[in-house]
């Protein structure tokens, strides 16, 4: 059974964490309703969804990606780079560990979720303002012994890995190339956003469909000329707070089969 982990959209988020953007207004509402449709989204191409609790007091609290790394074998939760979404680990930690063995990072390692791309054993993190040298070493040695293969590689003018590039196949990458080397990523295909669409990388892959966010129509178009199924979802509001389509739910199998990235 593919399971979605998720959490509401917390009243707070107009304090939310920001690094490459400036402050706007988020209508809270608005993206409460987005959120669940997201959710809707996910439910409608059979996944069995869960919210956790206990996140209002949390303004990212939504972001839950950010939270754990989530594999076949293990649930490595994280030591989030921003001090305010600590406490957020503790409850995602008590409902991954009904599916999953558990291993937790320490200081002084901080990561975040969204740094760190999985296809298969091939597992790529981004060195930035979130995830540290130790951060990416203490994952390394958590998944080593399941044969996991940990890539560490730099990225420019975005918050995390998967806001420059996600995984929508087996072998098949969404990239912006301006924040993230190609040469990390051998051996698998490009597609390339559109140049005016910088923040169009995040994608969700579920199963044999790419949940996509419906502001970015030109990107849209390209991945369904090659040939990708899309479900294009409403998200905008949400990217007021430099959120994407994955950071919002942890996916993974109950019987130990993750989905991809």
């Amino acid at each position: 059974m593919l399971m979605a982990l998720t959490r509401d959209v917390s009243a707070r988020i107009v304090e939310c964490e920001l690094t490459h953007l400036a402050r706007e207004p988020v209508d809270v509402q608005r993206a409460r309703l987005q959120h669940a449709a997201y959710e809707q989204t996910l439910r409608e191409l059979g996944v069995h969804v869960k919210r956790v609790d206990d996140g209002e007091d949390f303004p990212d609290s939504v972001f839950i990606e950010d939270t754990a790394v989530v594999v076949d074998e293990v649930a490595i939760i994280t030591w989030p780079g921003a001090a305010t979404r600590r406490g957020e680990t503790d409850a995602v930690a008590a409902a991954l560990g009904k599916y999953r063995p558990l291993v937790r990072l320490t200081e002084p390692a901080t990561l975040d979720g969204g740094d760190v791309l999985c296809v298969g054993k091939r597992v790529w993190v981004g060195r930035s303002a979130r995830t540290n040298a130790e951060g990416i070493g203490q994952l390394s040695a958590a998944l080593k012994p399941f044969g996991y293969k940990v890539e560490s590689l730099d990225i420019r003018g975005c918050l995390h890995l998967k806001s420059a590039v996600t995984a929508i196949g087996d072998s098949v990458v969404l990239i912006n190339p301006a924040w993230v080397d190609r040469q990390a990523f051998a051996g698998m295909e490009f597609i390339d956003v559109h140049p005016e669409e910088a923040m169009a990388a995040n994608a969700l892959l579920v199963g044999q469909t790419v949940l996509f966010p419906r502001h970015f129509p030109r990107t849209a178009e390209r991945l369904e000329r090659r040939g990708v199924k899309l479900v294009r979802v409403a998200c905008d509001e949400l990217a007021k707070a430099e959120g994407a389509l994955t950071c919002c739910s942890l996916l993974f199998h109950a019987d130990g089969v993750t989905a991809a990235g």
